[in-house]
């Protein structure tokens, strides 16, 4: 090829890639700019196909909730169990409940992945709740909770029944005969547990919404699960240097091991500080069954001098004096029998009535009328309610005299070897007790079952000071549980 010829092709060459290039830059380069700007503009709604990260569309939470976005397989009752303790709500189904009202009362169980809800009731700050002082004369109409019932749905029903016919108190079990802790609690002899009431200082404030003395039940030295975890705390067989048993079963810590007495009291401590308005001790006594020869003690070698009964006494010497600067509340729960003052009955138990009352405000004898078996004549003790009753008032008052303490009985609200339980029965017993000198009354039954004492409880309101005066709580409830639950 000629050189003209080759400088001809190269300079179409040339223009060709120029032109190629002009192209690119005013014509593609133009279009993808505008394609780019009209992605800017489009609104929101217009990208619906794919959801937005879920801070991109948060709508402002309500006073006092949390806005949620719901995970693939979450569902209302995760959500509610997840936020409970969040959540000024006592049990995880209110909440759910409340879930509900509060996001237009829709009825799916699960919820859809990307779903937002709100979450009512949402605490700025935990729960503080603060005793209620009252004296101890203050006249208890109470009823008997277990740890279990008392941190359900049910058991709020209860509590709230009580109230609407009369009543003003409830005990519940933090700690059970089996050792059970229904609280939150850290010590080194319990480690993990399972906790019924969640949040102590919430439920008291529910039970002071209620206008409702709180009363913290604390089995002591009857304590399976600290035996069964830590053997070296349990009460010494002589004969064999293991763990002694009781009929055969181990549920009996030593009463005068430090160890023992220093956890429990801790515990009644920690519901003193979570606000209650009163702590109640129950099985603070030795075992009373069983080969008590047998039984070995801390206390007889340590203290050779001592009986059951003082080691009871010192021990309830410094749990006073460790509870009462709180503003709550102590009282003890002993044997019905124990007011006959038989020898037989203090060495087993070391429950001197005379000693224990210096270091309490209250004593609440268990007198229900159809344990007296073998006693006073009586083939049917469980028949005779007001024979029972007043007996034992009579005598806890003529022994306790002069101490100061209020003698408030335990009752029976149930029909174990009676056939005469009735509205009645209930009426007999309350009446008798307030007769022989008793302020106020709690009502016993194993499952919860308050049926009859419902049905008396208006009845006996309605006869002004005939059953009992109708004493209230100082003052108005310190503060509600938000939502209104």
């Amino acid at each position: 090829m000629s050189q003209p010829a080759r400088f001809s092709f190269r300079a179409a060459c040339c223009l060709v890639l120029l032109s190629l290039a002009l192209w690119r830059v005013f014509a593609v380069q133009p279009a993808a700019a505008q394609s780019a700007q009209t992605l800017k503009l489009l609104p929101a709604s217009k990208t619906t196909a794919t959801p937005l990260p879920a801070n991109a569309t948060l709508a402002a939470p309500p006073p006092g909730g949390e806005l949620y976005i719901a995970k693939r397989g979450d569902s209302v009752t995760s959500v509610a169990h997840h936020y409970i303790g969040q959540t000024s709500y006592l049990t995880s189904s209110e909440l759910a409940e409340a879930i509900r009202s509060a996001n237009g009362n829709f009825s799916s169980t699960f919820l859809k992945a990307g779903q937002q809800i709100t979450i009512p009731g949402i605490l700025p700050a935990p729960i503080v709740e603060k005793t209620i002082p009252v004296a101890r004369d203050f006249e208890v109409r109470a009823i008997y909770l277990t740890g279990l019932m008392a941190g359900s749905d049910h058991g709020l029903r209860i509590i709230r029944r009580w109230r609407e016919v009369g009543g003003n108190a409830v005990v519940f079990d933090i700690k059970d005969s089996d050792g059970s802790v229904n609280i939150p609690f850290e010590n080194a002899l319990l480690g993990s547990h399972h906790t019924p009431i969640r949040d102590l200082p919430k439920f008291v404030r529910f039970l002071h919404s209620e206008n409702m003395h709180a009363i913290a039940r604390v089995a002591i030295f009857r304590d399976e699960r600290l035996v069964v975890s830590h053997p070296e705390l349990a009460v010494k067989s002589h004969r064999t240097g293991q763990p002694w048993r009781e009929n055969g079963k181990l549920v009996w810590t030593d009463p005068s091991q430090p160890k023992v007495q220093e956890y429990d009291i801790a515990l009644a401590r920690k519901a003193a500080e979570s606000g209650v308005d009163e702590v109640q001790f129950d099985y603070v006594r030795f075992p009373a069954e069983g080969d008590q020869k047998d039984a070995g003690f801390v206390f007889q070698t340590e203290h050779p001098d001592w009986h059951r009964s003082d080691v009871i006494t010192d021990f309830l010497k410094h749990a006073y004096a460790a509870l009462h600067p709180t503003g709550v509340l102590l009282s003890l729960d002993v044997f019905g029998v124990m007011a006959w003052q038989r020898p037989v009955d203090l060495s087993h138990t070391g429950q001197d009535i005379v000693n224990m009352a210096k270091y309490c405000d209250v004593l609440s004898p268990m007198i229900y009328p159809s344990h007296f078996f073998g006693m006073d004549g009586y083939d049917h003790p469980g028949d005779a309610p007001e024979h029972f009753i007043g007996e034992s008032m009579n005598r806890f008052e003529l022994i306790t005299k002069g101490s100061g303490v209020v003698i408030r009985p335990w009752l029976q609200a149930f029909h174990w070897r009676t056939k005469t339980y009735s509205l009645d029965y209930i009426k007999v017993q309350v009446l008798t007790a307030k007769s022989k000198g008793g302020i106020g009354f709690l009502f016993w039954n194993a499952s919860n079952d308050y049926s009859k004492p419902y049905a008396a409880m208006p009845e006996m309101r309605s006869a002004k000071d005939k059953y009992f005066r109708g004493d209230e709580l100082p003052g108005t409830a310190q503060a509600s549980l938000a939502g209104s639950h």
